[in-house]
């Protein structure tokens, strides 16, 4: 079952094509992997996904249903969250507070706050930040931020979770425990959509991968057979 598609996809910013007639889809369950140079495209196509921006032409369904042209919060209330290429916390908030607003406001039917609460503490613990739940965010590690993203967006009760660079910026021995973190993600049935410059990573957790150029897609297929694309290694892998 296709849970995310999109068909010719495109963005102009002025006369330049961000992101030129891309089609794609995702897999329910799946981890799916989006790589490319910089200024590839990559975080346009996030923002096109999640409603920062509409797509001009182009249609993105979600589960089946078009959702191309919704307000963000409405497509986080559908079942699809997010996080930044530049980390966004609420600094001087606590971290449990931080998750606590993806409880109370990104979800499709609301909870109680103490059911809110419960979910957050829950989802802290899960990204191993729960001995940290009292101290404002922005007095965490870049790692330990980018885990409160992570808890915040899940507690949205997301179905399909986009992640932009979680790694960026890791330790071996971090980006290592970020992985750990996806897998065990997708094993409470979220589907992930990575974007992703650390190779290591994103030949190491994903199914498939996509490949941007230019806002245009030059590839997508298993991570060996990125890997051995003469045209991705001649674009951004290098030999």
């Amino acid at each position: 079952m296709q849970i995310l598609e999109g068909e010719g996809v495109t963005k102009y910013f002025g006369g330049l094509a961000a992101v030129s007639k891309v089609d794609f889809s995702v897999t329910k369950g799946e981890v799916f992997g989006l790589i490319g140079p910089n200024g590839a495209g990559k975080t346009t196509l996030f923002n096109l996904i999640s409603g920062a921006f509409a797509p001009k032409p182009g249609v993105i369904k979600f589960r089946g249903e078009k959702i191309s042209g919704l307000s963000p919060h409405k497509i986080c209330r559908r079942g699809v969250a997010r996080t930044f290429q530049d980390v966004r916390v609420f600094a001087n908030m606590p971290a449990l507070q931080n998750v606590l607003l993806g409880s109370l406001f990104g979800t499709p039917t609301g909870m109680s706050e103490a059911e809110a609460n419960k979910r957050a503490i829950e989802l802290l613990d899960f990204v191993g930040l729960s001995a940290m739940k009292d101290i404002p965010a922005g007095g965490l590690t870049l790692v330990n931020q980018k885990r409160v993203e992570v808890a915040r967006a899940l507690a949205t009760r997301a179905e399909l979770l986009m992640l932009d660079e979680l790694m960026a910026g890791l330790n071996p021995t971090e980006t290592a425990e970020a992985m750990e973190l996806v897998t065990r993600i997708r094993k409470r049935g979220v589907t992930i959509f990575m974007i992703e410059h650390v190779m290591k990573a994103i030949m190491g957790v994903c199914d498939r991968i996509m490949v941007l150029h230019h806002g245009e897609k030059i590839a997508e297929g298993t991570p060996k057979e990125i890997a051995t694309s003469k045209k991705v290694i001649e674009v951004y892998l290098g030999e």
